[in-house]
């Protein structure tokens, strides 16, 4: 696969190439990002002292939740340039912050997680009132080496996350041609990529992947899997990429004999058909833990549970689940 180009989407600009982390601070100001604030991990942080350098301030990111870590840092941050170094965490934290500071946002992914592409995120904690729009990166730089780097079972957890994007994405009421088509490219990327050994794999053809998975979310939207997911990580206490990945193949066998349609594609871009959807996402995620094993809070499931039905976005899946079916779809994930 080609590993660059330069995609130019209305107020955005995605650069897609391999050594694009290297080549960081030069892009950076190539696209006005000067001087910037940095915002990343403190293992990100130590991997990257050029463009630790190049930054005017920088910033640690902490472990936690993108509201709590957002106002903390939000009195802080300046500059009218935010450039995200890391994964979802980071990338949104830096879009709550310039929610409310009105800053430009650069992203540069170390993960699948799709946060570069979307204007999806949560807000600060106690600055919802200040919030003028949700954000989208305005430039974005995509390094495939950067993105697909993490331990194996990170990885396929990372990248069914993003398989997740695109799948949610194909059935909700605003799915349409464009995102049906990335979506769908998406997960065929995806999948491909993750059928081949780590040591020949296509690493461009799984981090565009994913790339092209957060754009379709971004378009057309999410519905039940992402309602559960999204829940059990903020009530529950269990980590983003990896909820994804138990929950995704129970998600995809429960909708699809109610978008037969919708997902028909979807089956055949994993090379699989619907009888099989739930067994083919459990291979390509490596068959990953169940909730309980990702540490579960079950004494707040039912709290959990409640908040999903109160998510308008639960209306957007075919005939929308009741109480009993969004518990019996958990307990089968545990």
């Amino acid at each position: 696969m080609n590993g660059s180009f330069v995609w130019r989407d209305a107020e955005r600009v995605v650069v897609f190439r391999s050594g694009g982390v290297e080549e960081a601070p030069q892009l950076l100001r190539d696209h006005g990002f000067a001087p910037f604030t940095l915002l990343s991990t403190k293992r990100a942080l130590a991997e990257t002292p050029g463009l630790v350098q190049a930054a005017d301030a920088v910033y640690e990111v902490a472990r936690g939740q993108v509201p709590e870590l957002a106002a903390a840092l939000l009195p802080s941050v300046r500059r009218s340039h935010l450039v995200a170094l890391g994964g979802g965490r980071t990338i949104d934290t830096a879009k709550a912050i310039a929610s409310v500071n009105g800053a430009q946002v650069a992203a540069i992914p170390t993960t699948l997680s799709g946060a570069e592409m979307t204007g999806i995120h949560r807000l600060p904690a106690g600055a919802e009132d200040r919030v003028g729009s949700l954000v989208r990166a305005e430039l974005v730089i995509a390094d495939p080496e950067a993105m697909t780097g993490l331990p194996e079972l990170q990885l396929r957890a990372s990248a069914m996350n993003a398989l997740a994007h695109g799948a949610d994405s194909l059935y909700t009421p605003f799915a349409n041609p464009v995102s049906r088509m990335t979506a769908l490219r998406g997960a065929e990327l995806i999948a491909s990529s993750l059928d081949q050994q780590r040591d020949e794999r296509d690493t461009a053809a799984l981090a565009q992947g994913g790339i092209l998975c957060g754009y379709a979310i971004d378009s057309g939207a999410f519905a039940i899997h992402h309602v559960i997911c999204q829940t059990l990580v903020r009530i529950c206490g269990i980590p983003h990429a990896e909820t994804n990945a138990t929950i995704l193949p129970r998600a995809m066998a429960f909708v699809v004999p109610r978008a037969p349609d919708n997902l028909a594609e979807l089956c055949e871009a994993l090379g699989t058909d619907p009888e099989n959807i739930e067994s083919r996402i459990l291979e390509l995620g490596a068959n990953p833990p169940g909730l309980g094993q990702l540490g579960a809070d079950r004494s707040k499931l039912d709290q959990a549970i409640e908040s999903m039905l109160l998510r308008p976005e639960l209306a957007f899946t075919p005939e929308p689940p009741t109480r009993d079916e969004l518990q019996e779809l958990i307990e089968q994930a545990w």
